[in-house]
């Protein structure tokens, strides 16, 4: 399957898991729910008190895409080896790999003293960042990658942050379902997907905006 192919997929509202014959597409109904977690990128974003200690702190570093391979086998193996069950495969790794290579999807990464720590691997369209998944080797780690992500998020213009389902510690964070069928906001400008904004003077072109397994096209 080709780039374009893959990201048509995503912005139709489907994720991928691998198999032992292949990769399958899925939506959130796969998990038993109609509902569609997207995390806020506004003041609903809620860290609590003894995550605000870690981030003060200073003891993590934040990288973007500095060992991608490293988050995507964080995230396939948490710490094991391929030849136990996961649903990040080899040939789903190697389609996450495409996909960076054609700027679409990224790591976000938490170090410590010059250790990958852990991190969050997605991919960017247009004005949405759509999470697929994370890992961490400090308990800590990937949190702290989390909220440095929607403070990244924010500061670029980003509308929407997709992560798929929602589990008991999003709670904590302020996620929300999104019902099947109804839209939420606006897409600004033409349908035009893009890379993870990096620069400062860079926009997202629209917000894929996903309502029941399609995602709206708005004015």
């Amino acid at each position: 399957m080709d780039v374009a192919a893959i990201l048509e997929l995503y912005a139709q509202g489907y994720f991928p898991l691998g198999f032992e014959d292949g990769v399958g597409w899925f939506d959130q109904r796969a998990y038993g729910t109609s509902l569609r977690a997207l995390m806020p990128l506004d003041e609903r974003f809620h860290v609590p008190r003894s995550l605000r200690r870690a981030l003060n702190s200073g003891r993590f570093e934040i990288r973007i895409n500095a060992d991608f391979m490293g988050v995507v086998e964080g995230c396939a193996t948490r710490g094991w080896s391929y030849s136990s069950e996961t649903w990040l495969t080899p040939e789903l790794a190697q389609m996450y790999l495409r996909l960076h290579r054609a700027g679409f999807a990224h790591s976000f990464e938490s170090w410590y003293r010059g250790e990958l720590a852990g991190g969050i691997l997605g991919l960017a369209l247009g004005g949405a960042f759509i999470g697929d998944s994370m890992f961490y080797a400090d308990a800590d780690a990937s949190k702290v990658a989390l909220v440095r992500l929607v403070e990244h998020l924010r500061q670029r213009g980003f509308l929407l942050f997709d992560v798929q389902v929602q589990n008991p510690p999003g709670a904590l964070r302020g996620l929300r379902g999104l019902a099947a069928g109804v839209p939420t906001e606006a897409a600004r400008g033409p349908r035009s997907p893009g890379p993870l904004c990096l620069g400062p003077d860079c926009l997202p072109h629209r917000a894929i905006i996903w309502g029941g397994g399609d995602f709206y096209n708005l004015p």
